[in-house]
C-alpha cells in the first residue's frame, strides 16, 4: 500500500511538470517588433511635452500639437457665457495680435464643465468666437479637462502644474503657459488677466 501511495504521488508529479513544461514551451510572447508589443510601449511611454498630443480642432480634424514645435503657446480652456469671457478674449486678443509674428500662439479649447457656459455645438462656438469676441487664434474641439473623461493633454497639463487646492482645473479661462521645448513652465488661476501674464510670454519669447 505504501509503494502504491508513493508511486501514484510521483506519477501526478511527473503529469504536472510535463504539463507545465508544455505551458511553457508554448505560450507565445509578443516579439519586439509587434504590434501588441508596440502598442504597450506606447501605453506605458509617458508624454514629455505637449507635442505628444493630437488633438481635433473646431471642425473635427486632427492636429498634431508638435506643429507648435518652437513656438511660445498659452493654452486656455474657455467658455462663451461666463462672466470672464469678454475680458479674456479681448485680452488674448490683444497678445496674440501682439506677438502672434514672433513665434507666439494661443490654443482655445471650449469647455463645458463649468456651470454649463459652452452649451453649444461645435459649429456655434465657433460662429460665436469669430463673430462676437473676433478671436482669430486656433479654437479645438470642445473637450471635458477634469473627470474620468478628461482630456489626455489637460491629464498632462494638471499632471505638470496643479493649482491651490488640487490639481482640478477650477473655471472657465484656466491658463497654461508652455515654452518652445513644450513643457508647462506656468499655471494662471481663470481670474489672471492675460495681459498680466504678458511679461511671461515676453521672457520665454526673448523680447525685449
Amino acid at each position: 500500500m505504501y509503494w502504491d501511495w508513493k508511486l501514484s504521488n510521483l506519477v501526478s508529479l511527473l503529469f504536472l511538470g510535463f504539463a507545465l513544461f508544455l505551458y511553457f514551451q508554448f505560450q507565445t510572447y509578443p516579439s519586439p517588433s509587434s504590434p501588441l508589443h508596440i502598442d504597450n510601449m506606447a501605453e506605458d511611454a509617458s508624454p514629455e511635452s505637449i507635442y505628444d498630443f493630437t488633438v481635433k480642432d473646431i471642425r473635427g480634424n486632427d492636429v498634431s500639437l508638435s506643429e507648435y514645435k518652437g513656438k511660445v503657446v498659452v493654452i486656455v480652456n474657455v467658455a462663451s457665457k461666463c462672466g470672464l469671457t469678454q475680458s479674456n478674449y479681448k485680452e488674448l486678443n490683444v497678445l496674440y495680435e501682439k506677438y502672434k509674428n514672433q513665434g507666439f500662439e494661443i490654443l482655445a479649447f471650449p469647455c463645458n464643465q463649468f456651470g454649463g457656459q459652452e452649451p453649444g455645438t461645435n459649429e456655434q462656438i465657433q460662429e460665436a468666437t469669430c463673430s462676437m469676441f473676433k478671436a482669430e487664434f486656433p479654437i479645438f474641439d470642445k473637450v471635458e479637462v477634469n473627470g474620468k473623461n478628461a482630456a489626455p493633454l489637460y491629464k498632462f497639463l494638471k499632471s505638470e502644474k496643479g493649482g491651490y487646492f488640487g490639481d482640478a482645473i477650477k473655471w472657465n479661462f484656466t491658463k497654461f503657459l508652455v515654452n518652445k521645448e513644450g513643457k508647462v513652465v506656468e499655471r494662471y488661476a481663470p481670474t489672471t488677466s492675460p495681459l498680466n501674464i504678458e511679461k511671461d510670454i515676453r521672457d520665454l519669447l526673448g523680447s525685449s
